[in-house]
Order: structure tokens, then sequence, then C-alpha cells
């Protein structure tokens, strides 16, 4: 095969060459593994290849074909996990490039892994994340920073940034996102693809040892794709209840059937900056261009306030206070098997993340439960919009990508518009459905000065298939598998 057999194909038509014999699933491994050696150095995604066990699952899947049996839906499709709360037996799990933890493994799978293999899905390797997913760029001690496959001096985004980059620069048609404040839509924003964070419950949460830390703030596992069907036929893997998940949904929606709804007749809110953030005016420009494919789609959109009385700065802290604890519990249990992160290995973190944890640690119940209780304000504003209108859409990032650093520290910007935003999240405009558990996605918009745009489009709680109806309808009117003539024709040098 050729080398534009395989990139920038989709999931859905690689899957569906195999299962009519078109195509081998070796075939197809062996295209993506040199696909990979060839064009990843030059982008720092994938932290650890798993090629071996790859082969020997294409050569299964191969058999599996020639004895007439189906297999599953993605079968033999090369797909990437990533590095962080994120496992398979034997892989190393090193929490988002902690240096410490660089042989570190958890013998289990992640829910993400579990599913996608079951259906049929070969994993690759496993993508780069920030430590402990703290931080809306993509960027470590142990491997450093991830390059953005539109221009490689610049971030992804992260955490989920090694996945986005991937699908981006067509090596996999699907990775894997977890979204605990925008970690599935920043890095699809700065990268140009389709991410997509289900409704609380959809795809099912089964951490350990707690098994009710995963809803303050709500974590999310998704698809990153470069297309709405892909995200759709992964979702179909990956939904669905999990006896270990005390808050999973029941119901299992039929995802592939949203994609040709349409919106016709919809009522959509628009909301520029979602009530509190500054937003660089090209990415304003660029989404404020897009939202009229929803009418030419069909929908009425409306610009709508958002009545929050709490400042972007506030809310920010208050998601690191909400998301530390996850942490805390994570080094706490690592501790008690030897591992002291917090203590002996404490220079492996970042200052800002032992700033936080310090800080968490010493908040009493009640400081906790007056969080939720400004969580509840951006529930009730968001209620109050959603409650008349099917569709919330804003920008994702507030900014456009960031120069990365050489000394694993890459942030985001201090000020937007002159406004001071923490460099952490502070511009990333996602985090409020972690607080509330609405699904969204973040879809390409178009292009400023040659880098994507990403626009955040929010469902009510539950209501996926209203997501992923207006996203297609969106990829009908504006198509974007153009945009993906960039990264395709970048120098391979850095």
């Amino acid at each position: 095969m050729g080398g534009t057999d395989v990139a920038y194909r989709s999931a859905v038509d690689l899957a569906g060459a195999m299962a009519k014999g078109r195509v081998s699933p070796v075939e197809v491994m062996e295209e993506t593994l040199r696909l990979i050696e060839l064009r990843e150095p030059s982008l720092n995604a994938i932290v650890f290849r798993g090629f071996d066990e790859a082969m020997e699952s294409a050569r299964a899947a191969e058999k599996a074909l020639a004895r007439g049996e189906s297999g599953g839906p993605l079968l033999g499709v090369p797909v990437l996990m990533k590095d962080l709360f994120d496992f398979k037996p034997g892989w190393p799990a090193t929490f988002g490039g902690i240096p410490a933890m660089a042989d570190f493994s958890i013998d289990g799978y992640c829910v993400w892994a579990e599913r996608m293999e079951a259906a049929g899905a070969i994993i690759v390797g496993k993508g780069n994340s920030p430590a402990m997913g703290f931080r809306g760029a993509c960027d470590n001690y142990l491997f450093g920073a991830t390059n953005n496959p539109f221009n490689t001096r610049l971030n992804t985004g992260g955490s989920s940034g090694g996945s986005a980059a991937s699908v981006a620069d067509g090596l996999v048609p699907i990775a894997e996102g977890t979204d605990g404040g925008g970690s599935i839509r920043i890095p699809a924003a700065w990268c140009g693809v389709f991410g997509y964070q289900p409704s609380a419950g959809r795809v099912p949460s089964v951490l350990r040892p707690n098994g009710f830390s995963g809803v303050s703030p709500f974590i999310y596992e998704g698809p990153i794709t470069r297309n709405v069907a892909d995200a759709a036929l992964a979702m179909g893997a990956l939904a669905g209840p999990h006896p270990g998940d005390p808050f999973c949904a029941l119901d299992k929606p039929d995802f592939a059937s949203s994609l040709e709804q349409g919106i016709d007749g919809w009522s959509i809110a628009y909301s520029p900056d979602l009530g509190v953030y500054p937003v660089q005016p090209e990415v304003a420009a660029a989404v404020e261009e897009a939202v009229l494919a929803f009418e030419e789609a069909g929908a009425r959109v409306v610009e709508v306030d958002i009545d929050l009385d709490l400042d972007q700065r506030d809310l920010a802290d208050l998601w690191c206070r909400l998301i530390m604890p996850l942490s805390l519990d994570a080094f706490k249990n690592l501790a008690a098997g030897g591992l002291d992160i917090l203590g002996e290995h404490r220079s492996d973190l970042p200052p800002e993340f032992l700033r936080w944890a310090d800080h968490v640690a010493s908040m009493s119940a009640m400081e906790y439960f007056d969080d939720n209780s400004m969580r509840t304000q951006v529930w009730d504003a968001l209620q109050g919009v959603l409650g008349e209108y099917q569709l919330l859409v804003s920008p994702t990032n507030a900014c456009m990508p960031v120069e990365n650093l050489t000394t694993g520290e890459t942030r985001g910007p201090t000020v937007i518009e002159g406004v001071e935003v923490d460099p952490l999240i502070g511009w990333c405009m996602t985090y409020f459905t972690n607080f509330t558990g609405y699904p969204a996605a973040s879809l390409p918009a178009g292009l400023a000065g040659g880098l994507p745009v990403g626009m955040q489009v929010i469902g009510r709680r539950g209501a996926d298939l209203d997501v992923f109806a207006a996203s297609a309808a969106f990829e009908r009117v504006r198509p974007w598998d153009h945009i993906y003539d960039i990264p395709a024709n970048r120098p391979l040098t850095g």
C-alpha cells in the first residue's frame, strides 16, 4: 500500500475496506507503523509504541476475517490511547510524563482501552499529556512538549495533546481523549480535529479505589477524530452501562442514527464569551462566522448573554480546587505502594501543581461544600440557556496556539485582550461542562493565519445525539477535511 492509502483515511472507510477484503489488517498496520516512524518524531506525540503487540493483533484480525468472523465494527482499525489515567496491562502509565513513573504500569484496563479492543480496534501506543492533566497545554518534564502538526513550533493544547496531534497528522483515525476540564476539546480546537466529550455517565468511569471520585468535576472519556462519523463509530463501542460505575447512564443511544437527522427548525444559542472570558479577536471572528453554518442548515441562531455573577479567574481557581483531590488520592495510593511522588519525587511536578496540591490538602469539608455552591451557579446559568435552546455554541479556546518551551512548562497566555487570565486553564472555555455534566464537542470552525480555530457545541444533559446531529449538519455545510493539506505537507524536521 502507498502512504496515501492509510494516511487520512477514516475509520469507517478502513473498517469497511478490511471487512470486504479490499485491504488486509496486516497491510493497514504495517503502513500505519511506517507513517508513525516517518512523521511522529517531529511531533513528539506518541510516548510509548506498542508496535510488536499491534502487529500480533493485526495478524489475529486477518485470520479472523479469513474465517468469516465479523470481529467487531472496528476490527483492524489502528487507534491511539492516552498516557494519563489510562491503562493497558504491561504498558507504562506515567500519569502525564512524571519522571519517577517512567517505568510504572498498572495490571488492568481503562474502559476506553477495554471497549475499543473488544470492538476490534488495535491500540498502537500511548499519546503525550501534561502531568496529572493539570493544564491546558501539553508538556511535561519526562517527554517534553508535543508539537502542533499545523506549526510544529506551537503547542497542541492538552491534556490529550498527543492524541489530537496524531489524528490531525493522519497517523491514526481515532485516538483517546479524557476530559476533566476540557482535555478532549482544548487540543481538538488547536489541532483542527473533532473532539467529543459525552454526557456524564455516557461512557462509564470506573475509578478505584474511590468509585465516586469522577463527578467533582465530571471526568469523561471520548474520541478524537477527523470527522463526525468516526466519532459516532467510536461512541458506539464506548457507550453503555458498567457495573463498576455508580453514575453510568443505563441507556445506549444509536449515535450513527443522528448523522443524517438534520437541525431544521432548531433554536441554537450563541455566546461569544460565555459571559466571562476575554477572547482574542481572530478566534472571535472565526467562530462568529462559523455559527452562520447552522442557519444554512436550517436552524435559528440567537446570540445570548450568560448570566454569571462570577469572574473568569475565580472560576479557573474553582476548577483547580475541585480537580486536585483526584490527584491527591492517586498519589496517596501510590505512596502506600512505595512510590512517594509528593515527598521524595516532589520536584517531578510543576510548581503550580504543588501550590494547588498544598492548598487543597489543607481545605476543610465546608470549603469544599462552598465550592460546589459556586459550581451550582454555573449549572443554573447554563440551564437558563439550555432550557430555552437546544444547543449552546461558543469558541472552544479563547486564544490561538502558544509557542512551545523547552523546559517542560509550556502554558497558555497570562493576558488576553488586556485581561489577566490563569495560564493553566483560564483561556479554556471548556470546563463549564465538567461542572455540569452536559455533552459537548469541539469542531473545526476554520483557520486564522493558517492555524485551526475550534467551535464548541454544548447540548442538554443526556442529549448526546443533539450534539452529534448539529456537528454532522455543520460538517455537511462547512466540510473541513481540506485543512489537513497543511499538516500533510508540513516539513518533517521539526
